[in-house]
């Protein structure tokens, strides 16, 4: 898609704009306040003038799919996804400040936090696999890191079922971090592909450049990138302190030959894992779904391209102060529009028993009084 200037960010009921995060080829992100609880939040929106039907659909899915997999501790949380009162579809989701997206060539990531990255990245891909689903755009931007410090995986907007791959798919990819059965447009992404990716990323990370990059100007175009992949020589990392068994986990994993790669994402997991226990750290745990875990609902759609969510015109609201017609915190937590505050004090009404008992006392002082008066004390 051609570059364009970043929309304007829509006005979103319970959200209230700050500041731009940033713009890709079919979305951008904006950073929100939401209201209630209060946090800050990512919100990614398409922009207006977005009509193809592909678009939409990756956005659809991207909401799907982080919907399912947003509870595993490394993939990125949404919140929620509605359509703007300007028509325009948006997903809310957790608020990462970093990301690795240029960290790796600004400074010398230590062996240990890159083991423990992609631990945890294998995890997140396990997960999805398992879920029946591939992320197929894995590369060093795509993984953010929380307020906490911990690396989530996102932008799931390219996935894709590993159950239905169909001719039409839509082919993209981040060229340095793509397989080669990828780049030669044999497949949109497989198990496979996936471990290739990430062992393309983890190079990143230690090397401080993607694994065909050439520190020549101009020796980085997109066909030379590909030609180098296509014949997929390993280049050994220029560290001293990367072990040889790591070399060897990364070499297997960028084979030209997807059978000779790490059979899933998991096996790349446990190789890791063992590079850990041969530098003598703890093996980072393994964030794997049970074998009996199935996903909470319905499969996810990869051919809706249709305008999904609520869509809101205006804010409504109500200022009229309600009638109770109960008692007590229950009624007062129905009726969310009314403050909540002690009930006025009401006045009683008397009964005829308290009349009588009055009147009756009245004419017992009267009494007292009279009898007074007749004896001379008063």
């Amino acid at each position: 898609m051609a570059s364009r200037l970043p929309s304007a960010p829509p006005i979103l009921p319970g959200l209230v704009y700050i500041r731009p995060l940033g713009s890709g080829g079919f979305a951008d992100v904006f950073l929100y306040e939401q209201d209630m609880p209060r946090r800050n939040v990512a919100v990614k929106v398409m922009p207006s003038d977005v009509r193809d039907p592909d678009l939409r659909r990756m956005f659809n899915a991207e909401a799907d799919v982080l919907a399912h997999l947003s509870a595993h501790p490394s993939i990125v949380t949404v919140y929620q996804a509605g359509i703007s009162a300007d028509g325009r579809p948006y997903i809310v989701m957790e608020f990462c400040p970093g990301s690795l997206s240029q960290r790796y060539r600004l400074e010398r990531i230590p062996v240990d936090e890159v083991l423990v990255i992609g631990v945890r990245m294998a995890s997140a891909l396990e997960s999805a696999h398992r879920a029946g689903l591939v992320h197929r755009d894995v590369k060093p931007s795509n993984i953010l890191v929380t307020t906490f410090g911990t690396p989530v995986l996102a932008d799931f907007g390219i996935s894709s079922s590993l159950l239905r791959q169909t001719a039409d798919e839509v082919l993209a990819m981040s060229i340095p971090w793509s397989a080669p059965e990828v780049v030669a447009e044999q497949t949109v992404g497989t198990v496979a592909s996936e471990v290739w990716s990430l062992g393309a990323t983890i190079y990143s990370l230690l090397a401080g450049h993607s694994p065909f990059e050439r520190r020549e100007r101009g020796q980085n175009t997109k066909e030379l990138l590909r030609r180098r992949i296509a014949r997929a020589t390993y280049t050994p990392i220029a560290r001293t302190d990367v072990p040889e068994s790591l070399q060897e986990l990364l070499a297997a994993a960028m084979s030209r030959d997807p059978s000779r790669r790490q059979p899933s994402a998991r096996a790349f997991a446990d190789a890791l894992r063992a590079v850990q226990t041969e530098l003598g750290t703890s093996p980072t745990p393994l964030e794997i779904p049970e074998a009996e875990w199935s996903a909470a609902s319905a499969p996810v759609d990869f051919s809706d391209s249709e305008l999904r969510g609520p869509a809101r015109s205006r804010i409504e609201r109500d200022d009229r102060r309600k009638v109770r017609t109960g008692s007590g915190v229950a009624d007062l937590a129905r009726d969310e529009d009314t403050e909540f505050s002690a009930p006025t004090p009401q006045r009683r009404r008397a009964t005829p028993w308290m009349v009588g008992a009055a009147v009756a006392a009245v004419a017992a002082i009267a009494g007292v009084v009279a009898t007074l008066f007749a004896t001379g004390v008063l």
